[in-house]
């Protein structure tokens, strides 16, 4: 099992459950030394898409879900245009965890998220108590 960082609409558990049934939430945390963005256009939601860009002193929030190699493989094709890579996350205690999260790759052009799309992403926030 690999925790995988989610920080936009993958926070929504009824999506991520839809993507990976057999994903486990475990904690909020927090990806230090970068910023939430939205970057290009979505087809399907017409608007920019979230992305991380490296920016020192700022922060991501999201959470970990605990997910299968199986799991991995859905998400790698669910975020098509993004590359995985390796973080380090911090929990509630400020404890370290080595986790996967996805970045955009390409265009960089920061653009406005949809209404729906940004909706997504709220419900997930609460989902998880993320203020």
């Amino acid at each position: 099992m690999v925790y995988y960082f989610a920080y936009a609409s993958n926070l929504n558990r009824k999506q991520m459950q839809s993507i990976c049934p057999d994903c486990q939430p475990k904690f909020t945390a927090v990806l230090p030394n970068y910023k939430l963005i939205f970057t290009g256009w979505s087809r399907t939601y017409r608007g920019g898409l979230a992305n991380i860009r490296a920016s020192r002193g700022d922060k991501v929030r999201g959470a970990i879900y605990e997910v299968s190699e199986a799991c991995l493989k859905r998400l790698d094709r669910w975020e098509a245009g993004y590359s995985r890579i390796n973080v380090i996350v911090f929990d509630e205690d400020n404890q370290p965890h080595q986790a996967v999260t996805y970045i955009k790759t390409g265009q960089q052009e920061e653009t406005l998220p949809s209404k729906e799309y940004a909706e997504i992403i709220r419900q997930g926030y609460r989902d998880w108590g993320i203020g």
